[in-house]
């Protein structure tokens, strides 16, 4: 392979004097012998309105290789940073994302990886950390059982074209994760724009269950809630149900088309890392559930600009829906099931302590302010 060479100051007056007899960049390539993208790529990074000037590019070649960003080594201290973030589950491509968010440090995702490979050859486990652990993907067979017939099911062709672009929290995927012997179910619900994600056991994958799971994860959001979109399963077949409780819209994908659920379909794999598969659900506590959920929603990914599913749920949650809407903060029903949301699902105190102090004024200004009951009220 020839190595490439850098245009010496003598070269660049040669340039010089032949743009002056109006020469074409393949002539003059010829002349001095390099290659015409040479001369090219010289005009147009070191000319100034136009007009070329040797000494000007001489000078501007060497600032920018003077200031150019110097290859990063992978120091202790950022291989300690990649082995901390492993053991939290983030893939490489999240460490290089978050690298570059939290300490301006610009390496890339296969930096990392090959890092990782090395450790491996010399005996490490840092591979075993890995999102598949270096497996190779096997395309699943195309062989599916048939699933029933699901009563009054809406369309996703129905569905309102603002859901495609992810514009806004509310707008959910869900499906289940079932255990061993089919005995036991995970509902997993994924906000669409977010990635912020819900998760609750069942006792078994009754559509009554799976019903009951999907309200109680949805009811102290449902203000905000504003569409389900899952799979052709038995298990969704009380969607009518989950619909005239919480209010929300309920569509179903086509047959066969998993990837109309792909974030959804993504995120069950995510859980997997944690629950393999064939594993007996009734080992698996609420505590390790509540786990698994938090590991998912503090995860940086890359589409979110490695920020991650909790800090983008909780911004529009928080500023869009509690202090644009303050007739919502006065709902006091509301207001209990959303600081329990907080504690149970998010533990965002920042959004309990703003709630509780809505609740504490208006009560406060009922108590001054209703001298029909005999309370103090100022003159």
């Amino acid at each position: 392979m020839k190595k490439y060479k850098q245009l010496t100051h003598m070269k660049r007056y040669q340039i010089f004097a032949l743009l002056k007899q109006n020469l074409s960049i393949t002539q003059i390539a010829n002349n001095i012998g390099v290659h015409k993208s040479t001369i090219s790529r010289e005009l147009k990074r070191n000319s100034n309105n136009g007009f070329y000037s040797p000494e000007q590019a001489s000078v501007k070649c060497f600032l920018r290789h003077r200031y150019k960003k110097k290859a990063i080594k992978l120091n202790k201290a950022i291989q300690k940073y990649i082995r901390v973030h492993l053991k939290l589950d983030y893939s490489p491509e999240q460490i290089a994302g978050r690298l570059k968010l939290d300490k301006d440090i610009s390496i890339s995702h296969e930096a990392i990886y090959q890092y990782i490979y090395k450790n491996k050859k010399q005996g490490g486990k840092l591979y075993l950390l890995l999102p598949h652990k270096m497996k190779k993907y096997h395309k699943r067979d195309s062989i599916y059982k048939t699933r029933g017939i699901i009563n009054n099911r809406v369309s996703i062709d129905k569905r309102p074209k603002i859901v495609d672009k992810k514009l806004r929290i509310g707008d959910y995927e869900v499906d289940t994760i079932i255990g061993k012997y089919h005995k036991q179910a995970i509902v997993s619900l994924v906000d669409r724009k977010s990635k912020f994600t819900l998760l609750k056991k069942t006792s078994s994958k009754e559509a009554y269950e799976v019903a009951k799971a999907i309200k109680e994860l949805l009811n102290p959001i449902k203000q905000i809630s504003q569409t389900i979109t899952s799979d052709n399963g038995k298990e969704f077949a009380y969607h009518e149900d989950i619909v005239r409780e919480l209010g929300i819209k309920f569509y179903f994908c086509d047959p066969y088309s998993s990837w109309q659920r792909g974030l959804n379909e993504n995120t069950n794999g995510l859980v997997r890392r944690y629950i393999p598969k064939g594993s007996d659900f009734s080992d698996i506590s609420d505590a390790q559930i509540r786990f698994i959920q938090d590991r998912l929603n503090h995860r940086p990914r890359k589409s979110l600009g490695y920020k991650t599913p909790y800090e983008v749920f909780m911004k529009e949650f928080m500023w869009k829906y509690c202090l644009n809407y303050r007739e919502v903060c006065c709902n006091y029903e509301l207001n209990i099931e959303i600081i329990i949301f907080s504690f149970k699902v998010t533990f965002n105190f920042e959004l309990i302590l703003y709630i509780c102090s809505i609740i504490i004024t208006k009560l406060a200004g009922t108590y001054f302010s209703n001298p029909s009951k005999g309370q103090y009220h100022r003159p």
